[in-house]
């Protein structure tokens, strides 16, 4: 009998020539303008818990699957390095190197391997370790070096400061106003927050090397426009029309836009295909859910930043969402 059989497999039938390794290397390229200038901003420890981060996700991966599970390692496929890259860039830089490598074994372990690996994940490994370490060890993850040149390329000495959110959310609990707070000297101006001359992670705080990145994979189109547009469109909207009730008492739109992990989050995060619903209009819920829960949770919550939190609850959301927004057959009008 010939061996030059016809194979019938269900659709879709065209195949692009991406593939899991490919596009997780893409996404780590898209990430190196916002390393580049964490390292600007913040030296070599930046470059140091990075190394530590990326290093300690690939082997437990590796150690996990080779004798835990007993599966051939798939480390090679880049989506540990993914991990390990965002989850340094959601922690400050001068965060203790035993509580990263905790964080990464939250990240892989916990959130990913004991799901099944990747592909079964539903919740994204980055943003568990990063809200594990936090509610586990907030003063830890709360304090913020301030994001100025270090031109020797090293160690400098470290001059802690708050954020921007961490600014408005202490400033209003003590009685001040908004409008006040804005003004203050201990607050950067707008373009500080765009170039990421600011405290908060190291990887979250230039908006414009994380636009560059995003920009790149709607280009490579390893993303879609749907979930980064809708979220930080309703967080703008949301926003704005609490500034314009009360400018007294929010802060104004693009405020939310370029502070935090807001950036990153909606380009980074959400877009997770592995946690992310599939269909278009799903992936519009979806950004619209998170848009609303961060911005509440910013201003009514215990914590000065929403944007890990309301990713995680839409991403529990994802089956409903999947279910609800199911595309039409290709058999049916």
């Amino acid at each position: 009998m010939s061996e030059n059989l016809l194979q019938v497999s269900g659709a879709p039938h065209v195949h692009n020539g991406e593939s899991t390794k490919r596009i997780m290397w893409t996404v780590v390229i898209a990430l190196l303008p916002a390393f580049m200038v964490s390292i600007f901003y913040f030296g070599l420890p930046a470059i140091i818990l990075t190394a530590i981060s990326v290093g300690s996700c690939v082997l437990f991966e590796y150690l996990i699957q080779k004798f835990v599970l007993k599966t051939k390692p798939t480390i090679s496929d880049g989506s540990a390095v993914v991990t390990g890259i965002l989850l340094a860039f959601n922690v400050p830089s001068n965060l203790s190197w035993w509580l990263v490598i905790l964080g990464a074994f939250v990240a892989i372990g916990i959130a990913k391997m004991a799901f099944g690996g990747l592909g079964n994940n539903l919740f994204n490994p980055a943003l568990v370790a990063r809200v594990f370490l936090l509610i586990s060890f907030p003063v830890q993850m709360t304090t913020w070096p301030e994001a100025k040149p270090i031109w020797n390329f090293g160690f400098a000495d470290v001059v802690t400061g708050p954020t921007p959110l961490g600014i408005l959310k202490e400033g209003v609990k003590n009685g001040g106003t908004v409008s006040q707070l804005m003004g203050s000297e201990s607050m950067p101006d707008y373009l500080q927050m765009l170039v990421g001359q600011m405290g908060g992670s190291f990887g979250e705080v230039s908006a414009i090397a994380i636009l560059i990145g995003a920009i790149f994979l709607l280009c490579r189109k390893v993303i879609t426009w749907h979930i980064p547009v809708s979220f930080l469109l309703t967080a703008f909207v949301f926003a704005g029309i609490l500034w314009l009730v009360d400018p007294t008492q929010y802060a104004t739109p693009w405020f939310h836009l370029l502070s935090g992990g807001m950036m990153l989050g909606a380009c980074f995060m959400a877009t997770d295909m592995v946690t992310s619903p599939m269909s278009a209009r799903g992936m519009l819920i979806f950004g619209f859910g998170c848009g609303v829960l961060t911005i509440i949770i910013r201003l009514f919550g215990a914590y000065p930043e929403g944007v890990s939190f309301s990713i995680l609850i839409m991403n529990a959301l994802v089956p409903l969402i999947n279910k609800a927004f199911k595309p039409t057959p290709y058999s049916k009008q």
